[in-house]
């Protein structure tokens, strides 16, 4: 996913296999040791992992380092795509969500699934669905060659946006007169998943550019890291599907249910704003990340809310964990589509975008 298929190694030529087996392997630790989900729940700060955060600096390292701060005063020459961002999140992603979700969870599997137990799977579709990535679309964006300073600027603009619109938004559409929202998780991880990782990354960069020069750096030192990015994807897999193994064995029809509607939510604003990105000419290394923005969720946020709001055991907080399940396999396929439609771009490099 990362480099021309022709040079790819053995290793990440069947990188799909090891997704599916570590997939396994974390369902299997979660059944058959209860206990180890409990004592990473230990490590926990405002509902934010400090182990999963670890993994996900080993994932997002490597595309701080490509940030040329050089080139943010600039990103205002090439609106489309942060704009389309704004657009595809806040005024069409929520809402899109409550519409499938609705449409699943009250009709098509109105048999299957109470609707005291439906309405809290709504709710947790509803968090999840008001709540854009801010530490996953990192990585995505670095395996489908997505620009590494715009990608910063997108994910910056829709954090400051999250804080304002996050509780009017989710209130609005459950009908609810009070939210809580747990800034405190908002805060943590952004400061751990884009502040810390980007200072580390800038240091990094000036130093060794500094030290060995800008081609040692670009051709040697990247490369070097991909396989750090790789691993940390595949532990961090392991972690969180051991976290709901126990969950996934006991109620797997219910998973089924609640995973229908996420999965067709998340293919659904990808497919908008990678084509909508198409048809504004917008370059793909901006295209990709503006999809994967939408697509994907600020888990952290939505497991957080889900659980002072309607309680550790709530349907609303496992809707919020299946989003968490079903997000990296499908986030994994559309890196897969986007880098397989690189070539569908090529109209839009001489583009304003």
């Amino acid at each position: 996913m990362m480099a021309d298929p022709k040079r790819l190694s053995a290793f990440d030529r069947y990188l799909s296999l090891w997704v599916g087996l570590c997939i396994l392997v974390g369902i299997g630790v979660g059944w058959l040791f209860p206990s180890f989900p409990a004592l990473l729940k230990r490590a926990e700060i405002a509902h934010v992992s400090i182990p999963v955060a670890i993994l996900i600096w080993l994932m997002i390292y490597p595309m701080m380092l490509q940030i040329d701060f050089s080139r943010v005063l600039h990103i205002g020459r090439r609106p489309k795509g942060l704009a389309l961002t704004l657009v595809v999140n806040w005024a069409i992603k929520p809402f899109t969500m409550a519409g499938i979700a609705a449409l699943f969870l009250f009709i098509v599997f109105r048999g299957l699934i109470s609707p005291d137990l439906a309405r809290e799977y709504y709710a947790g579709a509803i968090l999840l669905g008001a709540a854009p990535c801010t530490a996953m679309v990192f990585v995505w964006s670095y395996l489908s060659h997505g620009d590494a300073t715009y990608t910063l600027v997108q994910v910056a603009v829709n954090d400051l946006v999250l804080i304002l619109l996050y509780a009017p938004i989710v209130k609005l559409l459950l009908g609810m007169s009070r939210i809580y929202v747990p800034y405190d998780t908002i805060l943590l991880s952004v400061g751990l998943y884009v502040v810390i990782p980007l200072l580390l990354g800038y240091l990094s960069r000036r130093r060794i550019i500094r030290k060995r020069g800008r081609h040692w750096f670009e051709e040697r030192f990247l490369n070097r890291l991909k396989p750090v990015a790789t691993g940390g994807l595949l532990l961090t897999l392991v972690i969180l599907f051991a976290y709901q193994g126990e969950t996934i064995i006991a109620n797997p029809l219910h998973i089924l249910l609640i995973a229908i509607p996420l999965a067709l939510q998340t293919f659904f604003i990808f497919a908008l704003a990678y084509g909508v990105a198409y048809l504004l000419r917008i370059r793909h290394s901006i295209a990709a990340p503006a999809g994967m923005i939408g697509a994907s969720n600020f888990f952290e946020l939505a497991v957080a809310t889900a659980i002072s709001l309607f309680g550790l055991q709530s349907g609303a907080a496992l809707a919020t964990v299946v989003g968490v399940l079903v997000e990296v396999p499908i986030m994994l396929s559309l890196v897969w589509f986007a880098n397989r439609t690189r070539n569908k771009f090529l109209h839009a490099v001489k583009g304003e975008a």
